[in-house]
């Protein structure tokens, strides 16, 4: 059976992640900072599935949980075939307003954790094969504050570690979703209707790991779910940053 680990897999697209591969038979390592909830999903998976789960509780913002967490890659007695670098949260667009403290803490869960628990996956992946999906967004496509800039750089990580890797059997692919219904709006204090998107840009979760999935199986770089967000994301190429940018700060992805 192989084993994926999970980051910020208590709820939005961590959970949908440890629910299709449980589906598929996949033992699980669910990663989060509260506990109850990877508790709770870790017992519904393992009744439903009849998987392994195995829970560690985790903040990714300080550095001892991000050891932890790389601790456990590392483990060649019990490895991991698939690391979701998934967890993440969103803060206020006006990056000036924003309390310094908070960007720094955003940059380490989207940046510097992710890149360290891919280094700590590959100490056992390499030669062994593995696969590691970076869920990163389409706003690494424009120019939007400090998030578009983090998941700006995943996505490039990700492109350059995929073709540096992939002699050594490893394939990493950054999943780069638009406006999905997840529970990461809910969390940054607007409801549903508050972010001014319109209804046809919004993806099921369901989807957007399926299409996660497949393109990390066929060793694709970066996966963008959808025909229009491929569309937008071509388009967006060939648009001056400044409207993008104007676009951008309708809603957050």
């Amino acid at each position: 059976m192989p084993t994926a680990l999970i980051t910020g897999a208590s709820a939005g697209l961590g959970a949908e992640f440890a629910r299709q591969l449980a589906r598929r038979r996949a033992d699980l390592v669910l990663v989060a900072r509260t506990e109850d909830a990877l508790n709770a999903l870790g017992a519904e998976l393992r009744s439903e599935y009849g998987v392994a789960v195995e829970v560690l509780a985790a903040d990714l913002a300080d550095e001892s949980g991000v050891e932890k967490v790389a601790e456990r890659l590392r483990d060649t007695t019990d490895p991991i075939d698939l690391l979701v670098n998934n967890a993440g949260f969103g803060l206020p667009l006006q990056f000036a307003d924003n309390d310094i403290d908070d960007e720094v803490r955003h940059l380490r869960v989207h940046v510097e954790a992710p890149m360290r628990l891919m280094h700590a996956a590959l100490q056992s992946m390499r030669g062994r094969g593995g696969r590691i999906i970076n869920v990163a967004s389409v706003a690494g496509f424009i120019s939007r504050s400090t998030y578009s800039a983090c998941k700006s750089w995943l996505i490039g990580f990700s492109r350059w570690a995929n073709a540096e890797y992939a002699s050594d059997g490893v394939t990493v692919t950054a999943l780069c979703p638009g406006f999905t219904h997840t529970s990461f709006h809910e969390r940054m204090g607007l409801a549903v209707g508050d972010e001014g998107v319109p209804g046809f840009l919004w993806l099921n979760a369901r989807d957007v790991v399926r299409a996660g999935l497949r393109d990390a199986a066929l060793g694709r770089s970066v996966s963008v779910p959808s025909l229009r967000y491929k569309l937008i994301v071509g388009i967006s190429r060939s648009l001056p940053s400044a409207l993008t940018s104007r676009v951008a700060r309708r809603g957050r992805v």
